[in-house]
This record gives C-alpha cells, structure tokens and sequence, in this order.
C-alpha cells in the first residue's frame, strides 16, 4: 500500500512559503560545483508542476554538513588534542558524522549516486532504483541507486550521476532536474559517495533502457517508506566494541520482492529526511569504526 499524499501535501504548502518572492530580483548560489538558481521562476523549474517546483526551491536551499575537505584541518587538530585513534563511518553512514584516522593519508575515491524523484499520480514522492545484475563482480543482485565512480571528464557530482544514471537505465540528462547533492557518504569499500537529488519533470518521458551488464531490473518505491518503521527490520552489528545498525527494507512490487539495505537505505534515510523535513521513526544507531592508520585502496571495512 502506497503512503497517503497527505504529508507530501503539507509539506509542499509549508516550502511555498519559504519560496523567494517572485518580485524579488533571481539570485544564484554555487553548491559542489552545481549553480542553483533560487528563483522558482527559472527554466531549471521549467516544466515541473507547482508542488515539484516548491519542493525543488526548498532543496536548492538545503545546506549540508561540512563534508571531509571542509573540517580536515578541525580533524587532525583534534586528533593530536586527544591522542587517539579516530573513526570512519561505514556502510550507509554519512562522512560528516564521523571523523577520519589520519586525513591526509585517506585518500577515498570518489562516486555519486542519483537520487531521482518523481511524482505519481497519487501526489507521492518516488524513487528510481535499481536491482544490480547477477554478473557483477561487486554487490551483484542486490538493489542500488543509478551511480558509479567518477570519471576525469566529469566536471561535478551531477555530472558523475547524471552521466552513471544514463549508462545503466538510459534516464536522459535532460529530463533531470538537478536541485541540490548531500553530504558524503562511506561505503564499505571506502569509496567517497555523493547523493545527487534530482526531479524528474515528467515520467513519462523516461522510457527505461537497462544496461544488461549492470542492472538487472529497474523499478521505483515510495521515498517515504524510508521514514517509517513498517517493513523494515535492523541488524546489531559490532565492531571493535561498538554497536550498530544495519537497516534492511522490504519492499514488494506486485510478486516481486526487493530488499533495499546497506548505503542505499542509508542514503535513502537521509535523502527522505531532507525532503520530508523530519527524523525516521526509527532509531538509526549509526556505527563508529577504527580504521588502520595507513589506508591503502584493497582495504574494506567490515
């Protein structure tokens, strides 16, 4: 069952009045290498009904934490104040919530994610998603978000995602609208992961081209299921003494079954979060982990 509208709905009258006067002169700001325009009547909105254009004005005001480049100096001056062996976050964990073992050691590669929504016909947030082919060497069959790594070519995050999100489910660029990235995420093969938010003006537009070497099935879920205690379920984990957990969601699509877990529900939890202006229901216990001192690119943390 669909979550009802009604929150979707609220949440929109209450970001229509957060939007920049129409008579104000249109200002820009740059965020990770993406120019954000704040005036809804821009040609970024173009084409977005006025529930996505207010929800694309409140996400192109969203500020991230201060991702890693931008507290490096603060971590490694606490790290000498307080002697000790720092942390770094894990699957699904973001970057900003955590501190780094030696920053200018760890030297994380760089990927990012596209979180693209779109409206269905009941009014609620949807999310593509992807159920990644058998015969991939890494994370095979299990459900992710269109991304990958970053290419020399790409010139931002939106880029990489935009790009990544084209190759594996044929979503035309031009259809995306770009409003805003988040901070950071970890993975466990400590890849630094950027969630891309866009909006997709019209779904009908997109007619899903899957790459059969990456992706296996395309599909969508609501974005707010990711908020909510139903259908999901949680995993203690331990690692050098601390606890935490692992979240799992179950999601059905007619007699499929998917199982959406790992840094794709963490990234999930956070893009929902942002969007629905709210905390899960859920208590997430985000991890810490001890990393060695020297990080080299075949290490992968538990």
């Amino acid at each position: 069952m669909r979550p009802s509208s009604s929150s979707l709905k609220t949440l929109l009258r209450r970001t229509s009045l957060m939007a920049t006067n129409p008579s104000s002169p249109s200002s820009s700001l740059t965020q990770n290498g993406i120019s954000i325009l704040t005036d809804p009547s821009s040609p970024f909105t173009t084409g977005l009904s006025q529930r996505l254009a207010n929800l694309a004005q409140q996400l192109r005001l969203y500020k991230p934490p201060p991702p890693f480049q931008d507290i490096e100096d603060e971590i490694e001056e606490q790290r000498r104040e307080e002697g000790a062996e720092k942390v770094v976050s894990q699957v699904g964990f973001a970057e900003s919530a955590t501190t780094i073992s030696n920053p200018e050691r760890f030297k994380p590669r760089r990927a990012a994610v596209l979180v693209c929504l779109f409206e269905d016909g009941c009014g609620d947030l949807r999310v593509i998603l992807t159920k990644r082919s058998s015969r991939m060497s890494t994370h095979s069959g299990e459900v992710s978000l269109p991304g990958g790594k970053a290419d020399e070519g790409d010139v931002s995050d939106a880029d990489t995602a935009t790009r990544e999100a084209k190759e594996e489910i044929g979503l035309d660029p031009s259809l995306v609208n770009v409003v805003t990235v988040l901070e950071p995420f970890l993975s466990k093969h400590l890849l630094r992961v950027i969630p891309v938010i866009g909006i997709l003006s019209n779904k009908e537009l997109f007619k899903p081209a899957p790459n059969a070497e990456e992706v296996e099935e395309i599909f969508d879920a609501p974005l707010e299921m990711f908020l909510k205690d139903e259908n999901r379920r949680s995993e203690e984990k331990e690692w050098i003494g601390d606890k935490y957990l692992l979240h799992y969601f179950d999601f059905r699509e007619g007699t499929k079954k998917f199982v959406i877990w790992g840094l794709t529900a963490g990234i999930l939890i956070r893009a929902a979060s942002v969007v629905y202006q709210r905390p899960p229901s859920f208590v997430e216990q985000m991890p810490k982990f001890r990393i060695p001192r020297l990080v080299t690119k075949d290490t992968i943390m538990p």
